[in-house]
């Protein structure tokens, strides 16, 4: 496949506002994951965004607020984001630009909130509830065109916890097709109670601070977030800084079961080895990969099984989610520009809170701060009834 830049980019999380905010987070072992206290729940760890409710969005309909565009407001306001795309529409023109985005749960939370303020009499939501700018999956790539002035195609990815890994595959058809000459890739996932309660009625939330690859992992801790990319084709706009390339990615989707990992790991192996294929690498020229990592016991022992049955033991891989928590269709991109951040700095984040490595993996598990060039980085992303996503991004 023939690389396409990454020009700008952005992200948030509970470890911080913007790239610098990211990196100090990621090299100190600077943790985002409190106890939970959301929407009266209290149980296990979640990587909460300070100050959500507070940010008010601006530019845009008053329709639109919401924990989830409000997270896409405060992750597009970083990085100069903002500046870097109305440089590409002068360039481009705003039709030219399209918005591919993913997300798994919206803006539920709104959907929740009103549901509990339905009028006893009449059955109806609380007047100024606006289901298609806040619940509705489309309401992300919507708010954000607006908040940018872009009016190219949209698009809204919400393939679990996959969807913003899956937006990169989707925006580059897009640009193979002719559709548009640059995309704005990324997404954004806020906490909401169906995400917490019901990753806790699975029996899938951790009790304590999760802890991928441990030997006594117990579970997620789920996390908020929202990162986004610009990506053009690589020398189309002459005054555009590259910051890193993307060279390749695989998909597959197994279908194995709803909600668990098929435990041969065929899916996620197929997708490993299609993007090394796409990118015309060997697996010995992958210098880390970022895994997927969400701290359950089947879906950590899956994916191990995954990186030794393509990597073998040699390559440097962990977990990232000790730092944010899982934040479901917003990991893929922010697991991206945490590779995009290594890369630049030079370091491996080793799995946080791990006390015992699991004595049963094969793979190369790092569970310290490693400093090291990082020339390419794989950057995996497995979701509920078998989606599965690999991406690779490459050192400019």
């Amino acid at each position: 496949m023939k690389p396409l830049a990454i020009t700008a980019g952005t992200v948030l999380s509970a470890i911080g506002h913007g790239l610098e905010a990211t990196e100090q987070a990621l090299l100190t072992r600077c943790s985002g994951l409190t106890p939970c206290d959301f929407a009266g729940i209290r149980t296990g760890f979640i990587g909460r965004v300070p100050d959500v409710e507070k940010h008010r969005l601006s530019v845009v309909p008053a329709g639109f607020t919401c924990r989830n565009n409000q997270l896409a407001d405060m992750a597009c306001m970083d990085d100069g984001f903002m500046q870097a795309i109305q440089a590409a529409r002068t360039f481009y023109g705003a039709g030219r630009i399209a918005v591919v985005l993913g997300t798994s749960t919206s803006g539920i939370l709104s959907a929740e909130e009103a549901y509990r303020a339905v009028d006893p009499i009449s059955g109806y939501p609380p007047e100024g509830f606006d289901q298609a700018r806040t619940q509705d999956l489309f309401s992300l790539p919507r708010f954000l065109a607006a908040r940018l002035g872009l009016e190219g195609p949209l698009l809204s990815v919400s393939n679990a916890c996959a969807s913003s890994s899956r937006a990169f595959v989707d925006a580059r058809h897009w640009l193979e097709a002719g559709l548009c000459d640059a995309v704005v890739v990324g997404g954004a996932d806020s906490l909401c109670q169906m995400t917490l309660r019901g990753f806790a009625s699975l029996g899938l939330v951790s009790p304590e601070l999760t802890r991928p690859c441990d030997a006594g992992r117990s579970g997620i801790s789920v996390g908020e977030g929202a990162g986004f990319v610009l990506l053009e084709r690589e020398g189309a706009r002459p005054d555009a800084t590259v910051m890193a390339r993307w060279v390749g990615y695989g998909v597959s989707s197994d279908g194995h079961h709803m909600s668990s990992p098929d435990p041969q790991a065929r899916g996620a192996v197929a997708a490993m080895r299609e993007a090394l294929e796409r990118a015309g690498l060997g697996a010995c020229q992958i210098d880390y990969i970022n895994l997927h990592g969400t701290g359950t016991s089947v879906n950590d022992a899956m994916e191990d099984h995954a990186v030794q049955a393509v990597f073998g033991p040699e390559v440097a891989c962990s977990s990232t989610k000790g730092w944010t928590g899982h934040t479901l269709g917003a990991s893929g991109i922010i697991e991206a520009m945490f590779a995009v951040v290594m890369m630049r700095a030079g370091f491996a984040p080793g799995c946080l809170n791990v006390t015992r490595l699991d004595p049963a993996f094969g793979s190369r598990v790092l569970t310290q701060t490693v400093h090291m060039p990082l020339r390419r980085v794989m950057s995996n992303a497995f979701g509920f009834g078998g989606t599965n996503c690999s991406l690779i991004f490459e050192a400019v």
